[in-house]
């Protein structure tokens, strides 16, 4: 059980990521042996391409891998880089739940509203349901990733880029 909770993101995008390639794939093989297409795969591996996108942040977000500018901060001395390191987290923190909260909005809007997809006709929110709870994942892993670099037991994030 503790492996799924450590690695659901993992396990999420190997998932999404093997189904949209068989998915995009039986596609070419039926457009070129038929000429015809699959239309409704356009629309599943466009919202699969986005939840994807989300679930991978949650991953970067646990690894500290997000794309950083350092410069200011690498100049910093010790206090100062730990006051902007919160600061930071802070910030990152109220982006993701304002994007949890505004997607969360869409969705119930679409569910209210009764908005269905284009391609299949399904109802929209079926796609858009992972969005806010994949926000709320990237927060709990920037969560975590953050108290094990302030408490010592990782290397502090190095993935800015200095300039």
């Amino acid at each position: 059980m503790r492996f799924l909770i450590d690695e659901f993101e993992k396990i999420i995008c190997t998932v999404l990521f093997l189904s949209m390639a068989l998915l995009g794939f039986a596609n070419v093989v039926v457009r070129y042996g038929t000429n015809f297409s699959l239309a409704a795969t356009e629309e599943l591996l466009t919202n699969g391409f986005l939840i994807l996108t989300i679930f991978g942040a949650a991953i970067a977000a646990r690894r500290g891998e997000h794309l950083a500018v350092t410069v200011i901060y690498n100049a910093l001395p010790g206090q100062a880089r730990a006051i902007v390191f919160i600061l930071s987290v802070i910030l990152s923190l109220l982006l993701l739940g304002m994007s949890a909260y505004f997607s969360w909005e869409v969705l119930t809007n679409q569910f209210a509203s009764g908005t269905r997809s284009y391609g299949l006709g399904v109802p929209a929110w079926y796609y858009h349901a992972a969005v806010p709870f994949g926000f709320f994942l990237i927060a709990i892993r920037l969560l975590q990733r953050s108290w094990k670099e302030m408490q010592g037991k990782v290397e502090p994030t190095s993935g800015g880029i200095d300039v």
